[in-house]
């Protein structure tokens, strides 16, 4: 599989539109899927992804091999969400997790019940969890999205923002306790 990959970053490199269309198939969903959790909203996410998309084609002979090529292209998503934010900072953070559109990815649940009780409750969970994700920083918003939602490793968080592994944990560690504090809050104010 990797050697499939190589061959066609090679023949990406070379200007072959239709490799690059090959290579990135299998990144494509997730990297919507990430800046969708950085920005919130289906239309931005969109239109960041395919920016970043560009941009990695544009760039693709910069690409040195020093991570896995999933680790670079989600950095430029990440470094596009980036710029996206700053331009636009007026813009409120929504996350809406309960659409599944445009090859949009949620985290569920599992659904062990089905009365209309318990989806209520589960309902209501992810409204807060979402709500208090949203109330969160930029870095510890994505670091949470990052590893909690996405699943990528300590590593490929530290290439993918081009920082150390320490600092990787030291900030997924305080944007878990804040996440916790912000839902604790939250809970005090429903109940």
């Amino acid at each position: 599989m990797q050697h499939q990959e190589d061959v066609l970053i090679e023949k990406a490199r070379r200007g072959d539109i239709e490799s690059f269309e090959l290579l990135i198939e299998a990144y494509q969903k997730k990297a919507f899927n990430i800046a969708y959790r950085i920005l919130g909203n289906l239309e931005d996410a969109n239109d960041v992804t395919q920016e970043a998309l560009v941009k990695v084609y544009r760039s693709i002979h910069n690409f040195k091999g020093n991570s896995s090529f999933s680790t670079w292209l989600y950095s430029i998503v990440n470094n596009v969400c980036i710029d996206f934010i700053r331009k636009n900072k007026k813009a409120k953070l929504l996350y809406i997790d309960g659409q599944q559109e445009q090859g949009a990815y949620t985290k569920e649940l599992p659904d062990e019940m089905n009365t209309p009780e318990c989806l209520f409750e589960k309902n209501e969970v992810k409204r807060m969890v979402h709500d208090a994700i949203n109330q969160l920083n930029y870095e510890q918003r994505t670091i949470i999205v990052l590893r909690d939602i996405q699943g990528f490793s300590y590593q490929q968080i530290a290439e993918m923002l081009e920082i150390s592994v320490g600092t990787v944990k030291s900030r997924i560690n305080r944007g878990r306790n804040h996440l916790k504090l912000l839902i604790s809050e939250g809970m005090k104010v429903t109940s």
